[in-house]
């Protein structure tokens, strides 16, 4: 039987030390067996005795019903931090074992303005990205847009309505986007002729009629430039390939998988049908048309065999869960993943919760219509903005660096408040909380961040000069515990990455904050006798902080 070690950092800052509960685990395998063992604590004196020599290691013992106790090395950790400042905190990124992945998240629809509810597929699929991207993994960024379908034939057929003159139809002349769709939705659900001219542009479109391309391409480029702006102001960067882009291999897949004995014909339908479902999963409609189910699976054939990614994570709410877990689970039985989800190649289903409002219902406007992704952005911008003018930094900056900290500082915080949650929970939107510069938020961080930057500017020493003089000494249990939370950073980067949790980040970032404060608040840094060491365990911190920044989305601030 294999004994996972099991290391956990001890809560007494005195000690600052790593314990293993390894001799539990032995003990309840060789328990019963004639053994020179009486119990825990003699294997782990065991163990103690055939630890190996390491310059990583101060003291060890055993305590308790068997912990194995490790204090760390100050000099070790001390050197570690010494070897970052000057090598870059790169050297600290995890190493995965996997090179390629696709991160397939945002994906909202054409011809539908991006809301609140695509807010958390965005930054948290971005976020993923980063950290996947920072431990040397090339990340296949996809935006997975509604481009195609039955809708498209009312939408067109109500833009040659509506603009006989279909060149000349610029996003001015469309306007609000949301507006457009619904317009053509009421009069595709009312007039019956227009339904039909609808259903007909359907099939003009998906057997290549120029004309109806031509207007099919104008929607999605006015809708790709509204959403654009989104990811401008969110900073994130993706690479579309839409539902269109997978239609040309669909037949080619379907056929593929039939060859494979996997498809049946149920009530005039092709469906896959899967053991532990009660429904099977449709892939070729009664009508002979494609689905979500033949995209999906399409572009996961495309993904694994064509761009050869070995991890492909899918960024969506919650409410999607069983669909992935039934084209999964076909992926399986067509044998283009192995049985276990946890080798690779591997697909994972990230779930999210819904953002709620104060009533605890979906987060809508007044008018009970969904909030728009850029009014929402704005608005976390003004606000922050009026904070920062009722502290008078409107006289002491310029207009720039306090349109940059209010946008740093307003987007983060919209960021952050999502981020934090365990992504499967749901969470209340509340611009006062997430703006507010106390407590777990993004406000308080950056702050943080920026006083800390503040008293190395204070101090007048060069950054560069003093990681390549001074010496880090790591003498009292606050700067141990500082130095020890630092060195834990990568630890938390693989674990964020393994469990495709970024709270766990978050938690992370809080309490570094937490425990600078704590050593701020015991240790004068400049003009004591210790003040190079104490700097550039300081400068240690900046750093961490602003690559959990960078892996949040999040714009650092270096003045308050």
């Amino acid at each position: 039987m294999a004994i996972i070690p099991i290391l956990l950092v001890s809560e007494l800052i005195a000690l600052q030390s790593v314990c293993s509960n390894n001799a539990m685990g032995l003990w309840s395998v060789i328990k019963g067996k004639k053994t020179q063992f009486k119990g825990p604590p003699a294997v782990g004196q065991a163990l103690l005795k055939n630890l190996p020599a390491s310059e990583m290691v101060e003291s060890c013992s055993v305590a308790g019903p068997g912990f194995v106790n490790v204090i760390l090395s100050s000099k070790w950790m001390a050197k570690s931090i010494e070897n970052m400042l000057i090598d870059g905190i790169e050297t600290w990124a995890p190493t995965l074992p996997v090179k390629r992945a696709v991160v397939d998240f945002s994906s909202p629809n054409i011809a539908k303005e991006m809301h609140v509810g695509h807010l958390r597929s965005t930054i948290i699929g971005d976020t993923l990205a980063r950290m996947l991207e920072y431990s040397k993994v090339e990340v296949l960024r996809r935006n997975h847009v509604g481009d195609w379908g039955t809708q498209f034939g009312m939408l067109i057929e109500y833009l040659f309505e509506k603009f006989p003159d279909t060149e000349s139809v610029t996003e001015t002349a469309i306007g609000d986007l949301q507006t457009f769709y619904k317009e053509s939705k009421s009069k595709f659900d009312s007039d019956p002729e227009f339904k039909e001219k609808a259903q007909k542009a359907v099939v003009r479109l998906q057997g290549g009629d120029a004309i109806y391309r031509k207007a099919w391409t104008k929607i999605c480029d006015i809708s790709r430039a509204e959403f654009a702006k989104v990811y401008q102001r969110l900073r994130v960067e993706l690479e579309e390939k839409g539902e269109s882009f997978y239609n040309p291999y669909i037949a080619k897949v379907i056929e593929e998988l039939n060859s494979k004995g996997l498809i049946e014909e149920s009530e005039g339908a092709r469906v896959i049908f899967l053991e532990g479902f009660n429904i099977p999963l449709m892939v070729v409609k009664s009508d002979g048309g494609f689905n979500y189910a033949s995209t999906d699976l399409t572009a996961l054939w495309y993904r694994l065999n064509e761009e050869k990614a070995e991890w492909i994570v899918y960024v969506t709410d919650v409410g999607q869960q069983q669909h992935f877990s039934m084209f999964f689970k076909a992926a399986r039985k067509a044998g283009w993943l192995p049985e276990s989800d946890k080798t690779y190649p591997r697909v994972d289903h990230v779930g999210f919760g819904l953002v709620k409002g104060e009533d605890g219902k979906r987060f809508r406007t007044r008018s009970s219509e969904v909030v728009r992704l850029v009014d929402l952005l704005d608005e976390a911008k003004t606000r922050s903005k009026t904070a920062l003018v009722e502290r008078g930094k409107d006289k002491e900056w310029t207009p720039e660096e306090l349109d940059q900290t209010a946008e740093a500082v307003g987007y983060g915080a919209v960021k952050y408040a999502d981020l934090k949650n365990n992504r499967s929970t749901s969470y209340t939107f509340n611009f006062d909380q997430m703006l507010s510069d106390k407590g777990n938020t993004a406000v308080y961080l950056l702050y943080a961040h920026a006083r800390i930057c503040s008293i190395i500017r204070k101090s007048g020493k060069d950054r560069d000069d003093l990681k390549k003089t001074g010496k880090l000494v790591l003498d009292h249990p606050e700067e141990r515990a500082l130095g020890l939370h630092l060195l834990r950073f990568a630890e938390t980067v693989e674990a964020t990455c393994a469990n495709l949790l970024p709270h766990v980040l978050c938690e992370y970032l809080y309490e570094l904050s937490e425990s600078y404060t704590t050593f701020y608040s015991v240790h004068q840094v400049i003009g004591s006798a210790e003040e190079a060491s104490r700097l550039l365990l300081c400068e240690a911190t900046a750093i961490v902080m602003r690559k959990c920044f960078h892996l949040l989305g999040i714009t650092p601030v270096y003045k308050i």
